[in-house]
């Protein structure tokens, strides 16, 4: 098969959706599909008439038997072309829907709303990564449940975390930091633990919305925890796998995730979760390997957390849940090949 996928630039990125992306694209060379990644400049998912202009001129150039799979984040800079998408059978990934980010101005999110609204239901089909969005996207936006396809992402082998082997608790968190990563709702969780031993390291580029991340680090001086909480900004490979070896417990207060698959990294590696449970990520996560408070309850979130954080048998044995949960998760290989599926399958 040959694949066209428009994504927004830079493809390099170590967002979670990227992440995907990038696993997908690698799985099909490996099995002889062509794959072309088209990086569309601009902004985005907001795209103005230049983004819009790039998109039309990237859509002109595609050779005839390339199937077109567009990121659904670059979606809305194909709003001009709903004709177009659905005369050539384009296929959208949903992570999540633009119109649901956390942090967006309520005019801003009702323009992307509509223009998801419009565009989603005439795509040949619609893959999400969990069951959660599939619903929300047949119930809000209009679109045909036979055209909806859930491919949750994969997991690689990873080795299990070893921990800090200190007498505190090392926590771990890793988002972009934007609102909907819900890090200003761990901080204030976090400050609630005054009286334990704790430090939290948050993995997160700040280019997104550096107003956000500025707000983040003076929460943390006004909370007065600004010792005990680190911001290492983006980290790739050796250094994120780096971050994740010495880590007690993940932490995640977001407030929407399509999937969660930084969680599911964290269940793989045998790590207790502590998280809040916004989107599909509550699912994700068994009773017995972590604890899920509700999106931007920080108080719950840190009554929640503080067993974890005290008792590192707890953690141990909560970890050992999550390594048996993180086990069972499919592989990269396997989603890729079902993701195919789906391009095939018929409507």
């Amino acid at each position: 098969m040959q694949i066209a996928l428009f994504v927004p630039a830079p493809f390099a990125t170590v967002s979670g959706g990227y992440v995907y992306d990038r696993r997908m694209v690698a799985e099909w060379r490996a099995e002889g599909h062509a794959v072309e990644v088209i990086e569309l400049p601009g902004r985005h998912p907001l795209a103005d008439g230049a983004t819009e202009a790039a998109a039309l001129t990237a859509w002109a150039a595609l050779p005839d038997n390339a199937r077109p799979l567009i990121d659904g984040l670059a979606l809305p800079a194909f709003a001009p072309m709903a004709e177009a998408l659905a005369a050539r059978g384009a296929t959208t990934l949903i992570h999540h829907p633009t119109a649901l980010e956390t942090g967006l101005p309520d005019a801003e999110r009702g323009m992307l709303r509509t223009i998801e609204h419009a565009l989603l239901p005439r795509l040949h089909r619609v893959v999400t990564t969990s069951a959660d969005t599939a619903e929300r996207l047949a119930r809000d936006f209009g679109v045909a449940a036979k055209r909806i396809a859930v491919v949750v992402p994969g997991t690689g082998n990873a080795p299990r975390s070893v921990g800090s082997g200190g007498t505190g608790c090392a926590i771990l968190s890793i988002g972009t930091l934007v609102p909907r990563k819900g890090h200003d709702v761990l901080l204030r969780a976090m400050a609630r633990l005054f009286d334990l031993d704790w430090h939290l390291t948050i993995v997160g580029g700040a280019d997104r919305d550096p107003a956000h991340a500025a707000h983040l680090a003076a929460l943390a001086s006004e909370l007065g925890i600004v010792r005990q909480v680190h911001f290492t900004g983006e980290l790739v490979d050796a250094a994120l796998e780096a971050a994740w070896q010495p880590a007690d417990l993940f932490a995640l207060a977001t407030h929407y995730e399509g999937y969660g698959m930084v969680v599911a990294e964290a269940l793989k590696r045998g790590l207790p979760v502590a998280i809040c449970g916004g989107g599909a990520v509550g699912s994700l996560v068994p009773a017995e390997a972590g604890v899920v408070a509700p999106p931007g309850d920080h108080e719950a979130l840190s009554k929640a957390m503080r067993r974890l954080v005290f008792s590192a048998d707890l953690r141990r044995e909560m970890g050992d849940a999550a390594w048996q949960a993180g086990q069972a998760l499919p592989s990269w290989k396997d989603q890729a090949a079902a993701f195919i599926r789906a391009l095939e399958q018929e409507t």
